[in-house]
């Protein structure tokens, strides 16, 4: 079964509880995904088949404040799902790239921006756009090491920088100030938790 069949039937489109009109392909108890991820031969986590924490609060803090996006190119850094570039497209964005090294993060953010009828265009390197999301990128000292040097260069040519995090213990706070402060829903959590919006510290 190809990705773009498992996810289209296995991953069923629920709506986000926190904004009912997104829907995204998400796995559950049913889907069988990691064993399809095993038989795919696809050893990267699936963080594209579900809605995080810090995209979840990024896209509530999008909603809360549509003006940041608005006729605004917008750049959806690790987009995952496709979740927070879908919430810009939708609040009226320019135009949405969507960059995530998975192969199948892009097919995943594929059929979910079809889901809601948004246009997102998968980008392989950075490029230059009015605002950064990235939401849930320092998951680990490996990814926080990699992400934070390319969204400081971006910061650094003017390019607004917002991100997504639920107070990881690898997110780099020196180099960020919170700006904001949502209770979401997070994969694997009972109830919702705590998840800050920051923006980035310019380095002396």
């Amino acid at each position: 079964m190809s990705p773009e069949q498992f996810i289209a039937q296995k991953l069923p489109l629920q709506p986000l509880s926190l904004w009912p009109e997104i829907v995204l392909h998400q796995a559950n108890a049913h889907s069988g995904l990691t064993a399809w991820l095993e038989a795919y031969g696809h050893p990267a986590a699936p963080y594209w088949a579900y809605a995080w924490a810090g995209g979840a609060a990024l896209a509530l803090h999008l909603k809360a404040h549509p003006e940041l996006v608005a006729g605004k190119t917008v750049l959806d850094l690790g987009s995952g799902s496709g979740l927070v570039g879908i919430a810009a497209a939708k609040l009226g964005a320019a135009a949405v790239f969507a960059l995530d090294p998975d192969p199948l993060a892009q097919v995943a953010t594929t059929l979910n921006a079809e889901a809601n009828g948004v246009a997102l265009t998968l980008v392989p390197t950075l490029l230059h756009t009015d605002i950064v999301v990235a939401g849930d990128v320092f998951y680990d000292e490996d990814s926080a090491a990699a992400v934070l040097p390319l969204l400081q260069a971006l910061a650094q040519t003017g390019t607004q920088v917002l991100i997504g995090d639920p107070y990881r213990s690898t997110r780099p706070s020196d180099a960020m100030r919170e700006i904001a402060r949502y209770s979401v829903p997070d994969m694997g959590a009972k109830s919702p938790v705590p998840s800050g919006i920051f923006a980035l510290i310019e380095p002396l």
